[in-house]
């Protein structure tokens, strides 16, 4: 039965795939109801994916096809199943069927719900496909894939300038990262034997014992480069807080199960190369905290729900390359368990609170802008509820199931501080900016939920204009006075939007309970770590402990509910102490208001540049090689019109006249020369 599984992990991207193709070109009928077969798609291959997970073994490859088979190159269409494959199968595939089903609800009135829904298809089975490849080059074919689903998605009401905008700046942001993976695949094809691209052999242990360091170096940069981009890390990572102009279900997708997981799942599938590089990993955990931090100083002061999510989520892949950069030589296994553990974790709770916040935008008539309600605890109870759990799984309460995986990173850090010889004051430096940072998710968390779901009710008034201006531009059509056009603002979600929450919120705690269980044999993450284990070339890798820290555990729990009370003292009710604060702080509040500027330094330092440098290309081309070109073309027309056409007069004894006057010509050079 086993083998059953593994040899059907094909399926698992065929079967979204064919879901997308039915949404897209099947009968009008199906059309209609286009999320039928997208969900049908993505939920069977979820069950294939929980069937690989329980029937996974080290090194078990599945071979689909022959795709390219040319000199020097041999790359086949080959599935991986192992350990890391499984889990990010069954965490991606789950998810997003849930996300599908909430979409279904959300989207129900879009007059474009069938593109959206084959592009949510394709976008999964893209994902799916990137998991499973088991070389860089098929993994590079489906990273580009969910890259131009990721630009479609974000774009879909392309109608609205802001969207549009975001979704090309996605675009752009990522094209960038992916430069340095191709650039890495073709340094990689050149010094692998026999030019192989497949994990098996670039990341066996022999192989990378006889390469030169400053070729691993330099591969690991590139890998790590191309990661930063799609997992939204400094310095690009500004497009993934813009990509929340996209429809909420897709801001859930990307935020949690798909486009930014598969930065870290490369760095992390790639693990046994960076143990060579201990300079990279140290670069990725100094990248991963400085963009922890500074994403969660910017969340505590945005007004906007799904903008103070998004952030969040930066944050929290932070947190991730945090652990990957921890990985120094004798804990590499215990730094990889924890960014893959917090990133398996982290998709339910933040795909949750996207979902939530999705809900809440739904019954506000698209109204997303928290200064414009609150107090919605009664009118949404189940939003409320779930967007609670959901909220204290990322402050990192016990026993929620981010309290056990955040933990798992602080105490992967801490392990460095004390393995990595010279550059042990580095992690202990990142430990405790780790630390604050979780004080900072704590409160920005805390001061979101109450903002939005405590104090006084406030609903956004159905006479206010901007109500159903950003309904209808969100939309892409008109809309009525409450926004969506077929509720009453102030309701509840209906069922099938709310019944995704539950599930998503069962399974933050159940998580959770599973880890509180497992605590007394050997670890909260011990069958996580036992099923990372059976992973292509993490045997090598040392283990260390992955048990659990009190220590740890204790400065977390403080941080997160020191966190949550100062967010409950200052919004839980109308207070003028936040108004007091930032007019004290104005300097900092207005720079954090302010995102730090760095998309206006990046307009400054790069934008105006490039526009001015293709300004004068554009002068060059229009001044210099096109009058080059078309003075070419004139020459001729002018040295006929000039000299020839007088001689073209239709008179024979002009033309008799002309050639004796060239054989006379001809004469004297012959009797001269």
């Amino acid at each position: 039965m086993a083998d059953f599984w593994i040899k059907s992990a094909w399926l698992i991207p065929l079967l979204p795939l064919v879901g997308a193709g039915l949404a897209a070109l099947g009968p009008k009928r199906v059309r209609l109801e286009s999320h039928l077969p997208v969900i049908a798609g993505i939920g069977f291959a979820f069950l294939v994916s929980l069937g690989t997970l329980l029937s996974a073994r080290p090194e078990a490859t599945v071979l689909v096809c022959r795709w390219l088979t040319i000199t020097g190159l041999d790359v086949p269409i080959e599935f991986r199943v192992d350990g890391l494959t499984t889990v990010m199968l069954s965490m991606v595939t789950f998810v997003s069927t849930l996300v599908a089903v909430f979409a279904s609800g959300y989207m129900k009135d879009d007059p474009a719900q069938s593109r959206f829904f084959a592009l949510i298809g394709l976008f999964v089975a893209s994902m799916t496909g990137l998991v499973l490849s088991n070389n860089y080059l098929l993994t590079y074919v489906f990273w580009e894939g969910v890259g131009v689903c990721s630009y479609l998605l974000i774009g879909f009401w392309y109608t609205r300038p802001s969207a549009a905008s975001a979704a090309m700046k996605a675009f752009l942001v990522n094209r960038i990262g992916d430069f340095g993976f191709a650039i890495a695949i073709f340094w990689m094809w050149s010094i692998a034997p026999q030019h192989d691209l497949s994990y098996g052999t670039i990341l066996n242990r022999d192989f990378l014992q006889v390469l030169p360091h400053d070729q691993i170096v330099g591969i690991a940069l590139l890998l790590f480069w191309a990661a930063t981009a799609k997992s939204a890390q400094i310095p690009l990572y500004v497009w993934l807080p813009d990509a929340m102009e996209g429809p909420t279900p897709v801001s859930a997708l990307i935020h949690a199960a798909t486009m930014v997981t598969a930065g870290v799942y490369l760095i992390a599938r790639s693990t046994p190369m960076l143990v060579f590089a201990p300079g990279v990993q140290l670069t990725v955990a100094i990248t991963g905290c400085a963009t922890a931090l500074l994403s969660a100083a910017i969340a505590v002061t945005q007004t906007d729900l799904k903008r103070v999510l998004a952030y969040s989520t930066v944050s929290q892949l932070g947190y991730m390359f945090m652990a990957l950069g921890s990985g120094v030589e004798g804990v590499a296994q215990l730094a990889v368990i924890a960014a893959m553990f917090h990133l398996f974790t982290h998709a339910f709770f933040k795909a949750l609170l996207f979902l939530a916040a999705g809900s809440v935008m739904h019954a506000m008539g698209d109204v997303i802008d928290m200064r414009r309600f609150g107090g919605l605890r009664h009118r949404l109870p189940y939003t409320c509820a779930t967007f609670a759990v959901g909220g204290l799984a990322l402050a990192g309460i016990f026993p929620l199931a981010g309290f056990f995986s955040k933990d798992e990173i602080l105490l992967a850090v801490g392990v460095a501080s004390r393995e990595a010889k010279s550059a042990g004051w580095v992690y202990s430096l990142i430990y405790c900016l780790a630390l604050f940072t979780a004080f900072l998710t704590a409160f920005y968390t805390a001061r979101a939920f109450f903002w939005t779901f405590w104090g006084p009710e406030k609903l956004p008034s159905p006479d206010d204009p901007e109500a159903p201006k950003v309904a209808a531009q969100a939309h892409g059509h008109e809309a009525d006075a409450h926004g969506h056009g077929h509720h009453e603002i102030g309701h509840e979600s209906p069922a099938v939007m709310t019944y995704p929450l539950m599930a998503l919120a069962g399974c933050t705690v159940l998580i959770g309970l599973v880890c509180l269980i497992s605590w007394p044999f050997g670890g909260p993450s011990e069958w996580f770590a036992h099923q990372l284990e059976a992973t292509l070339s993490f045997e090598d890798l040392s283990t260390g402990t992955h048990g659990f820290s009190w220590w740890t555990a204790f400065l977390g729990t403080l941080a997160g509910i020191g966190g949550i009370a100062l967010g409950y003292r200052l919004y839980a009710q109308p207070s003028p102490i936040p108004g007091e604060l930032a007019t004290r702080l104005k300097p900092l509040y207005q720079a954090s208001l302010n995102k730090f500027k760095i998309d206006e330094i990046y307009d400054v330092i790069v934008v105006r540049p490039i526009q001015t440098m293709a300004s004068l290309c554009d002068s060059l081309d229009s001044e210099l090689v096109d009058r080059l070109v078309l003075g070419t073309a004139r020459l001729p027309r002018w040295l006929a019109r000039g000299l020839l056409a007088r001689y073209q007069n239709g008179l024979l004894q002009s033309y008799a006249a002309v050639s004796a006057l060239t054989v006379v010509v001809l004469l004297l050079v012959l009797m001269f020369s």
